[in-house]
């Protein structure tokens, strides 16, 4: 039995998510795969991405792995990560394109002139270390209120039902960076790559029993 089934649609950082799977569950069996067979088999499952948006639709579809990472979010442990947020959304104004659906809401871009508190014009993407304000989660257990992840995005989400809504960041207005319903929890930020706090997120999620 698969422990851990890492999404392979050819978007992902997965050699990092893995290795940081790794480290964190060192007894788990941890696989990176496209097979949708080994995705449906697995305890839990991790889907993540990085690039554009429509790119990441076209090849899920492509590897016919749609209906195997719809399956996995209503009915595991489930963790998206990155563009694995986005992509659980009804909608991506990059690429006017249709994402999974799973959760309603829109996926918009930020504004091109964006500005800090002393004038300072900020740029897009959004990259580095961002300070993440969280709500009550066991996936946030023992994780400090406003620690840093390290994020790299353009598009962030705006989910229709605040309820959904687990983590903010600011840049330099409030965003969505992290979403939890039932056994599904997706984050905006990149945990594989946020040291201390990722790996404890990511050392949550495979102790996760919802």
């Amino acid at each position: 039995m698969v422990d851990v089934a890492v999404v392979d649609y050819g978007m992902g950082n997965l050699r990092s998510v893995e290795q940081a799977l790794r480290k964190v569950a060192p007894d788990d069996k941890i696989i990176v795969s496209d097979d949708a067979r080994v995705i449906a088999s697995a305890r839990r499952v991790v889907f993540p991405g990085q690039g554009a948006m429509p790119d990441c639709m076209r090849e899920l579809e492509t590897r016919g792995l749609r209906n195997a990472v719809l399956e996995a979010a209503r009915n595991k442990p489930f963790l998206g990560i990155c563009i694995g947020l986005q992509m659980l959304f009804d909608h991506s104004s990059e690429g006017n394109v249709a994402g999974l659906g799973v959760l309603r809401g829109e996926v918009v871009r930020f504004a091109g002139n964006l500005r800090d508190a002393q004038g300072n014009k900020l740029k897009v993407p959004h990259m580095g270390w961002n300070r993440v304000h969280h709500a009550q989660h066991p996936l946030w257990n023992g994780i400090d209120q406003d620690a840093r992840f390290y994020f790299v995005h353009s598009y962030y989400v705006r989910p229709q039902d605040a309820a959904l809504v687990q983590a903010t960041s600011d840049y330099p207005q409030p965003f969505v960076c992290a979403v939890a319903r039932d056994n599904l929890f997706a984050v905006q930020f990149h945990p594989e790559k946020s040291q201390t706090a990722g790996l404890k997120l990511l050392q949550n999620f495979v102790q996760w029993n919802p």
